[in-house]
C-alpha cells in the first residue's frame, strides 16, 4: 500500500516540486492533499487521513513549531519538518513537539524520499546534532548532585509540580492543552513557567520537558504517560 503523504508548504512552486518528486516514487508513495496554511492543513489531515506529514517550518513568514502538536491531535500520521533553519532551539521545539523528521532544503531530493520511508517504518529521521543534543539532555541530569536537583523539585509548590507532571504525561503539548488539562489560564499557565523556569535553572521548553521526563516520580507520575496521580493534580 503506498504510503500517503499531506504537503504542507505556503509556496506554490515548491508544492508542485514536492508533488512531482513523491509521485514519481508510485506506487510506494503519493501525494494524497496540499496545503498552504495551519488551518487548510488541519482540515486536510482530517480529511485525506495521511500517513506522513511534510510540513515547512516556516508558513507565511513565521514560524510553526507550536502547530505541530495541533496538527498531530487531528489523526495517527508522523510529521517531518522541511526547513531551511539550522537554528538548534527551533529544531529542538520541532521534535519534542512530535516532528518525527527533519530534512533541510539544501539537501538532494532523495534524503526527502528516504526520511518519508524511514519515518512510515516507525524511525527518526533526525541529524547527527539534534541526536546528540538529545542525548546530552537526557544524560544531563543525571550528573547533576542528588542534593541539588532534590533542592530544586522541593522548592517548586504544589501547582508547579502539577504542571510539570502534565509536561512529563504530554510530549510537546501547547501552553493551551497544558492549561486546559489543569482548568487554568494561559496567562496563569506561563507565570508559573517563569517561576519553573527559575527555581530548576533551565532555559528553555525543551529543557524542562526533558526534567519533567527524568524525574516524573517526584511530580507524581508512575510512568511518562499515566495518569497523574491525585496529589499532583490542581
Amino acid at each position: 500500500m503506498a504510503i500517503r503523504v499531506l504537503l504542507v508548504n505556503s509556496h506554490q512552486i515548491v508544492l508542485w516540486g514536492l508533488e512531482k518528486l513523491i509521485n514519481a516514487e508510485s506506487p510506494s508513495m503519493e501525494v494524497v492533499g496540499k496545503a498552504t496554511n495551519g488551518h487548510d492543513a488541519a482540515h486536510a489531515a482530517r480529511e485525506k487521513k495521511p500517513d506522513i506529514l511534510l510540513l515547512d517550518l516556516c508558513l507565511g513568514g513565521e514560524r510553526c513549531s507550536p502547530l505541530i502538536s495541533d496538527l498531530l491531535s487531528e489523526g495517527p500520521f508522523h510529521i517531518i519538518i522541511f526547513t531551511e533553519f539550522h537554528d538548534q532551539a527551533t529544531i529542538d521545539e520541532a521534535v519534542l513537539r512530535g516532528a518525527r523528521g527533519v530534512v533541510y532544503k539544501e539537501e538532494p531530493p532523495h534524503q526527502i524520499i528516504k526520511a518519508i520511508e524511514k519515518v512510515h517504518a516507525g524511525e527518526l529521521w533526525l541529524g547527527r546534532s539534534t541526536t546528540g543534543r538529545l542525548f546530552i539532555n537526557c544524560v544531563r541530569p543525571a550528573q547533576t548532585p542528588p542534593d541539588s536537583t532534590t533542592k530544586k523539585i522541593n522548592a517548586l509548590t504544589r501547582k508547579e509540580r502539577a504542571i510539570m507532571g502534565a509536561f512529563a504525561i504530554q510530549a510537546g503539548a501547547s501552553n493551551k492543552k497544558i492549561a486546559q488539562k489543569l482548568c487554568i489560564s494561559e496567562q496563569t499557565l506561563r507565570n508559573h513557567l517563569t517561576s519553573i523556569f527559575s527555581k530548576l535553572e533551565i532555559t528553555n521548553r525543551f529543557d524542562l520537558f526533558m526534567f519533567a521526563k527524568l524525574h516524573h516520580r517526584d511530580f507524581g507520575i508512575s510512568e511518562p504517560g499515566s495518569a497523574p496521580s491525585s496529589d499532583g493534580s490542581i
